[in-house]
């Protein structure tokens, strides 16, 4: 068997006191840099270290390690996660992933804390943890393993609603509940310009996403030889790009007007990205189960432009871009086009966008607000008394 590597928090941080503390384990794919790991980070450095013992297993190391033990955090790296959770010993465990069934996140839990024998006396019971899951993508877990999940969190109301409407099953509380994903709208606040600061009548647009071409739309390149006729000296700044976005580019001669611009790796990064543009253009023909990229661009302060998806694609980003009130939706390559056009043109829209924009990401998405829902939520599955019954 494969020992994980265990990281103690970094120096500085006291750790847990003996008694007066729950055990939370996070459990993730990874520790890169991708959108699930950093809502776990978010989440998980934000909670409150004198109620919370806080711990995270990965199968693999990656760059949110490090950040993860600076906050205090007790970072956990490869072997077995059965393992590692009967030695920690924690009273909730959650777990992040997409929603479908991923034993090798669940079959160790079960191992280790649900063994199928039908005689579990009271005090085991007692010891099994709370686990809770954060269901990336809105799916169905009908799997064995999957029956060991106590609350299942989705990430938008458009997941929640289309798993009722799917599975036939009311996705209600307590076993069912909204939590979205968080947003450091305070650092977005003290990094961007307020709206009434920004200048909308630079003609700079940005996109946004991993370089995956599951996350582009068609949308996000042919309007470009409009936008070119329109304005010739706008810009259109690119994270993410794809081999087929930087052929067309070239293929189309707008060389001068698209850059394509290296990986963020931080929110300072991504703030001074936001920083250059006047607008966020958001086109994916997946579609969003959030939109984190979207919700982000919000926080600074960006009107959005986006297009809804057929069919049961994921359509979360509808629910963040209200069509006049925080941004733009558009159907067809000129319908968007004229959006761009539109907001690049009309900077005063664009403004009062980005002003509506802003307030709702900090009344629904502040990551400070959404931990504290969260800490709400262990308290409800694991009172803090259990902890100090263990203690005496």
């Amino acid at each position: 068997m494969v020992t994980a590597a265990f990281h103690a928090p970094a120096p500085g941080h006291s750790g847990p006191q003996p008694g007066t503390q729950r055990r939370v384990l996070h459990v993730v794919s990874s520790l890169g840099l991708g959108g699930t790991e950093k809502v776990m980070h978010l989440l998980l450095a934000r909670l409150d270290p004198a109620r919370f013992h806080r711990a995270v297993w990965s199968p693999e190391d990656g760059p949110r390690a490090a950040p993860l033990r600076e906050a205090g955090v007790t970072t956990f790296v490869g072997g077995d996660l059965g393992g590692v959770a009967a030695r920690f010993s924690p009273h909730i465990v959650h777990v992040h992933r997409a929603g479908w069934p991923q034993p090798e996140l669940l079959r160790p839990l079960r191992v280790a804390f649900r063994q199928a024998a039908s005689g579990v006396d009271a005090a085991l019971a007692r010891r099994l943890p709370a686990i809770v899951e954060t269901n990336v993508f809105g799916r169905h877990d009908p799997s064995h393993s999957g029956t060991l999940i106590d609350v299942t969190l989705f990430v938008s109301r458009f997941c929640a609603e289309r798993f009722a409407r799917v599975q036939g099953i009311p996705a209600v509380p307590p076993r069912w509940r909204v939590l979205y994903n968080p947003v450091d709208t305070e650092l977005f606040a003290r990094l961007t310009p307020t709206p009434a600061e920004r200048d909308y009548t630079r003609p700079v647009l940005g996109r946004l996403s991993r370089p995956d071409p599951g996350k582009w739309s068609p949308l996000a390149l042919h309007i470009l030889p409009i936008l070119q006729r329109e304005l010739p000296r706008f810009r259109y700044d690119v994270i993410g790009a794809i081999p087929e976005a930087e052929r067309y580019v070239r293929e189309h001669g707008l060389g001068d007007n698209v850059r394509f611009l290296p990986p963020v790796r931080d929110d300072a990064e991504l703030a001074a990205f936001f920083n250059e543009l006047s607008l966020l253009a958001h086109a994916n023909d997946t579609g969003e189960s959030f939109g984190l990229a979207i919700a982000e661009a919000m926080a600074a302060g960006l009107p959005v432009i986006t297009h809804p998806c057929p069919g049961l694609r994921d359509n979360a980003q509808l629910e963040l871009v209200e069509h006049g009130v925080t941004g733009l939706v558009a159907d067809t390559v000129e319908d968007y086009a004229g959006a761009v056009l539109h907001l690049l043109r009309h900077p005063e829209t664009a403004r009062r966008m980005g002003e509506a924009g802003r307030r709702k990401a900090a009344a629904l998405f502040d990551a400070a607000a959404q931990t504290r829902a969260l800490e709400a939520l262990y308290d409800e599955l694991c009172p803090p008394e259990l902890a100090a019954g263990e203690a005496r």
